[in-house]
């Protein structure tokens, strides 16, 4: 069974709209090694998972069930990147921020069409899709779940270090303060990933300790990443179980990278952050309840209280 509770696991930090901010955190959230492929991947090893050796199905679903937050996370970051987008873009003349003389703007989404991903606009209205930064759609190719222990936490290993590297690279493209709000966050959170699947490499003999972490960084560069790392974010595992987790008996002691950190296993973040609510969009007929359609509802809704005071009652 799961269960939901309607918080974000990192806020979400309030910028101006940028398409192309966006646009790259695409890869991010539906490439090859983005954040769906992470929750599936781990996803189905769990389920998959055969023999007794529960400590490590349980690392493997705990950071599953992180990455569905993940996947949430990015998924409305995009989406705040993207929303509102045809509006400023009028109001400044141009989707580039430039006056032009030919009527940029004059439709209402005129400026989309100029953008890398007008898929955005015309499949979206101003929200993240379920593909990677060329516009390609999520696969599950991408998925392995090879059934045999060392080969799926070596493989979930690379997974971690490859995404973590390219969110470094999204963080370079951009000084948007959505995005990299978010990307910091995810970094640091696949360096605690990197070492959990390590540890767990670590304790059936295999050494993956000299190479990690990958990318090669100094998080001082990163000033986001910094903070998140003085935090401890990086070093800690979470089980979102509401029942017993064996997690802790794979992911605890010195953490694999070798700095004189230790790991800490816990049953959820300390923080909780609102799931901020996005405005209708009326440029692209998605304008949510209007007032006939929210009479209707209400009428509804005042027909099926009737209707269940009447079976209860007999009136």
């Amino acid at each position: 069974m799961y269960y939901y509770s309607e918080n974000l696991i990192n806020p979400i930090v309030n910028d101006e709209p940028d398409p192309s901010a966006a646009n790259v955190l695409q890869e991010g959230l539906g490439g090859q090694f983005g954040e769906m492929r992470t929750m599936m991947q781990y996803f189905f090893q769990s389920c998959n998972f055969r023999g007794n050796a529960i400590a490590y199905r349980d690392l493997i679903h705990a950071v599953a069930v992180e990455e569905i937050s993940h996947v949430e996370l990015i998924t409305r970051t995009i989406s705040k990147l993207l929303d509102g987008s045809a509006v400023a873009a009028s109001e400044n003349g141009s989707s580039h921020g430039k006056r032009r003389s030919n009527g940029a703007g004059s439709t209402a989404l005129n400026m989309a069409k100029e953008q890398m991903n007008p898929h955005h606009y015309i499949v979206g209205a101003q929200a993240a899709l379920p593909v990677d930064a060329a516009g390609n759609p999520w696969s599950g190719s991408y998925v392995h779940a090879h059934g045999n222990l060392v080969l799926d936490l070596l493989d979930n290993l690379v997974l971690e270090s490859t995404g973590r590297l390219q969110k470094c690279r999204i963080y370079q493209m951009s000084s948007n303060k959505t995005l990299r709000a978010t990307v910091s966050f995810l970094i640091a959170r696949d360096e605690a990933h990197e070492m959990a699947f390590a540890k767990a490499l670590e304790s059936l003999g295999v050494n993956w300790g000299s190479i990690l972490p990958i990318p090669k960084f100094d998080p001082a560069e990163f000033p986001e990443v910094q903070k998140l790392v003085d935090a401890g974010i990086n070093r800690q595992q979470y089980h979102f179980r509401l029942d017993d987790s064996q997690l802790a008996k794979i992911f605890n002691g010195a953490a694999p990278a070798n700095d004189g950190t230790e790991l800490v296993p816990m049953k959820e973040p300390d923080e909780a952050f609102d799931v901020p609510s996005s405005p209708e969009r009326i440029e692209e007929f998605a304008p949510g309840l209007d007032a006939e359609m929210q009479e209707m509802v209400d009428a509804l809704t005042d027909y099926k209280e009737k209707t269940l005071r009447k079976r209860k009652t007999g009136k």
